[in-house]
């Protein structure tokens, strides 16, 4: 199998221990040795599963005002987060392909390695829970068959990512194509250039 297969798996499996408490506040134990691409995965799906329903209570009609700015806030933090793990992951592709002899001819990518499979993460869950969908015993039949139509699209999306991600941690491996990280930079969590944090007058 190969990395995006075996991230596939990863992933279903992480978002499955997730829907056992089904709990945003839930603490699991990573079930992969520490430093390694499997634990941060895991950790990466967990994030994301997490924010997603996190995205799901925020969204409530008559949630406290207040205790959506809080949610919002741990949203917020949630991204940076995510953001942080695949910089972490693209450290360690780039750990891997560092000896690579890259080809005069050798083409950039448009994302990163990571960037890409930090889609399939969220493919993932969107496969988990259009399948939700499709199996509801309390919805109507064109409800269940127009989610069945996207969940079939959703799953041939998720081969053809797949494919793509192999394809090009092949190309990588091989010297065709080269990894160029630039990192988020994100301005509005760091307190010396948000100007509301920095007291900009």
């Amino acid at each position: 199998m190969n990395f995006a297969e075996n991230s596939n798996k990863l992933f279903d499996d992480t978002i499955v221990l997730y829907h056992i408490t089904d709990n945003v506040d839930a603490r699991v134990q990573n079930p992969y040795p520490e430093g390694t691409i499997e634990a941060n995965l895991f950790t990466k799906c967990w994030i994301d599963t997490v924010q997603w329903h996190l995205e799901d209570i925020i969204r409530d009609p008559e949630i406290d005002p207040v205790a959506a700015l809080a949610l919002k806030r741990r949203i917020d933090h949630s991204n940076q987060e995510r953001t942080d793990l695949v910089e972490k992951i693209d450290s360690y592709f780039r750990t891997k392909y560092a000896d690579v002899v890259v080809h005069n001819d050798a083409t950039i990518n448009t994302e990163s390695p990571a960037w890409a499979v930090d889609r399939l993460s969220i493919l993932a869950l969107k496969i988990y829970h259009m399948r939700e969908q499709v199996e509801r015993s309390d919805a109507s039949p064109s409800h269940i068959a127009q989610c069945q139509g996207k969940l079939d699209v959703l799953l041939e999306q998720r081969v053809d990512l797949t494919t793509a991600i192999d394809q090009l941690l092949d190309d990588i491996a091989a010297g065709r194509k080269y990894m160029k990280v630039y990192r988020q930079m994100k301005m509005y969590n760091d307190p010396a250039t948000n100007p509301i944090l920095y007291g900009k007058k």
